[in-house]
């Protein structure tokens, strides 16, 4: 059994007092254009190398032009720290290129537009929604994945959509901006994978994953 409205929203607030609201290096709200493009990059890729490799392109490139207009072999050399560097380069030219024949150079403010640029998905058209454009959409990441499925609120067998509505029914409009960025924070301090540090947490009195290891282990121990 998943865990209720009430427990959720401990789970939340405790987690509001606990993490400073910051971004890494390569999410930049003010910039929709440079959420994107980092949102890209980051795709597998640890923030460490993402931000790099941001900082590295935007100190040159900075608009959808630039990028469309930039040698491919350039930004190779540019996000060379990001994995599969090549295939992000062709990306975001391609992306780039539509945005500027497409959408007049603007980035779309919609979903289903973002998820019809090239490479772009569900998490990366969320990224860009909540952080950029303050609409109350939840995007999730692996942490977020993790820790959601270990309280219960998803099942193993949950696809994104599946975990989106399941948190959407939990969480107040107001709130789903910061889920990502809460979560991710607690994720990778507490509920880390492939193993967490139940012994810090403060939710194991609701948490599935930890009610399942405590009965696992009895098993295991009982004469």
């Amino acid at each position: 059994m998943g865990i209720g409205p009430n427990e959720f929203r401990r789970v939340v607030e405790t987690l509001k007092s606990r993490y400073r609201l910051s971004y890494p290096l390569h999410i930049r709200p003010d910039d929709p254009f440079a959420t994107l493009v980092g949102a890209v990059l980051s795709h597998r890729t640890k923030d460490e190398m993402t931000d790099r490799a941001f900082e590295r392109l935007f100190s040159r490139y900075k608009t959808p032009a630039e990028v469309a207009e930039a040698p491919v072999r350039e930004l190779e050399r540019l996000i060379r720290d990001v994995g599969f560097y090549r295939q992000k380069a062709q990306r975001l030219r391609r992306i780039a290129k539509m945005i500027i024949e497409r959408y007049g150079g603007e980035i779309p403010r919609r979903r289903e537009e973002l998820m019809k640029l090239p490479g772009v998905g569900p998490k990366t058209a969320d990224i860009v929604l909540s952080f950029a454009f303050r609409i109350p959409e939840i995007a999730i990441d692996t942490h977020v994945e993790a820790v959601v499925k270990r309280l219960g609120i998803a099942d193993e067998k949950d696809d994104y959509e599946t975990i989106k509505r399941k948190l959407e029914r939990l969480t107040k409009v107001e709130d789903r901006p910061l889920i990502n960025t809460l979560f991710v924070k607690f994720g990778k301090e507490i509920c880390r994978r492939p193993i967490p540090k139940c012994s810090l947490c403060s939710f194991t009195d609701i948490c599935k994953y930890y009610r399942q290891q405590v009965s696992l282990k009895r098993r295991i121990t009982r004469p």
